[in-house]
């Protein structure tokens, strides 16, 4: 038993320690000025300027809504989420809010998050066919490879044995969109418990995506933790090449791979942060991505996360410019958070420290969204 007890304690701390080393990197700023390396990570051709705006009062709303994953256990944490979410942008727009849960809200839920906004609030519970492990999947398979990536002890694995986080990642990536309560929407902006909005906008997001031409928004963009997406830069070359009509010339590929779709650079958008168009995921491309990923059981075997899912759709099958990184909006998602630089943090009224922001941290992939844009737009 003593040996026994003492594999394990070496376990959590070798597993700590190379967790503590992976925030560490991620999120360290150079010392020097943040003006001088953002000029490097945004070359004056990209940097980012507020989108021109009328005043609000003749600003037409678009089809958008806000949309919640949460429990009932996330009141608290949801309730601080809408209330920054309101103070900050919706009080003068009044975009409505769906809120899903796999089970269904309690009357205190729904009732005290009614009380944050005058728009109107929809509650939703999750179709069992969309949130649980389908029978399809081999449990005995899915449940060593859980065991296996729960007591790796070389490589810091989140929710490595949990089903319910594979449940979410799954649904997030196929099937939020086809909820019956978000059918008459077209944008969605996702709002996760327990974030921070540090920045006022006065200007609509959802409008400025509409008449844009945009179809997906960003704040944050970092490399994903490639142990847990093994085998799904495979998956993908193996859809590609049964359909490549399906990718645009001028697509963002160069973003997600060093080496002209060869091997996955495991950059990814941060996907807790959305804002984009629920048509593209409802489209051909998309739909038949999804389903041929899913056969695959990798949101399973392995622990296959919607970010990835999402940002190597939207990079293979949108064009570049289609894309838009969201600059001027602050954000936070432990442990990594956005702020704004110069102007706009001054005008946006932010409360963040502009010293601290994941796009210049040695994990940002900022530098080759970056690049992407300005090498593919040849």
């Amino acid at each position: 038993m003593r040996s026994r007890a003492r594999i394990v304690l070496t376990g959590f701390l070798v597993g700590g320690f190379f967790g503590l080393l992976h925030l560490i990197l991620t999120f360290s700023v150079p010392s020097y000025s943040p003006s001088s390396l953002l000029s490097s990570v945004y070359p004056p051709a990209l940097h980012y300027t507020r989108p021109d705006h009328a005043p609000l009062s003749t600003l037409p709303r678009a089809n958008a809504t806000f949309v919640v994953l949460c429990r009932n256990s996330d009141l608290a944490g949801i309730m601080s989420s809408v209330q920054q979410m309101e103070d900050r942008f919706n009080k003068r727009y009044g975009y409505p809010w769906v809120f899903l849960n796999d089970e269904p809200f309690t009357e205190e839920f729904k009732t005290r998050l009614s009380t944050l906004t005058d728009a109107h609030v929809s509650f939703g519970t999750i179709p069992k066919e969309h949130w649980v492990q389908p029978d399809w999947i081999d449990e005995e398979r899915a449940a060593q490879q859980r065991k296996s990536m729960s007591t790796d002890m070389l490589h810091f694995i989140p929710y490595a044995g949990s089903v319910s986080y594979r449940n979410m990642c799954r649904f997030n990536s196929g099937f939020f969109f086809q909820h019956e309560l978000l059918q008459p929407y077209r944008y969605y902006w996702r709002v996760e418990p327990d974030v921070r909005y540090f920045c006022d906008l006065d200007y609509d997001p959802f409008a400025f995506m509409e008449s844009n031409g945009k179809t997906y928004g960003f704040t944050v963009a970092l490399e994903e933790y490639r142990w847990t997406i093994l085998s799904l830069w495979d998956t993908v070359k193996e859809f590609m090449k049964e359909s490549p009509h399906l990718l645009p010339d001028n697509n963002l590929m160069s973003f997600i791979s060093d080496d002209w779709g060869n091997t996955y650079n495991y950059c990814h958008f941060w996907s807790n942060f959305e804002i984009a168009d629920m048509d593209f995921w409802r489209g051909e491309a998309y739909t038949k991505f999804f389903n041929f990923l899913d056969q695959k059981g990798g949101f399973y075997y392995e622990r296959w996360g919607d970010a990835p899912v999402h940002s190597i759709a939207a990079s293979l099958f949108l064009r570049k410019d289609e894309i838009h990184f969201f600059g001027d909006i602050g954000y936070r998602h432990d442990p990594f958070q956005m702020c704004p630089q110069g102007d706009v943090w001054t005008r946006g009224r932010c409360s963040c420290n502009p010293k601290e922001t994941m796009d210049v941290g040695v994990k940002s992939c900022m530098a080759k969204y970056t690049k992407a844009n300005l090498t593919d737009a040849e």
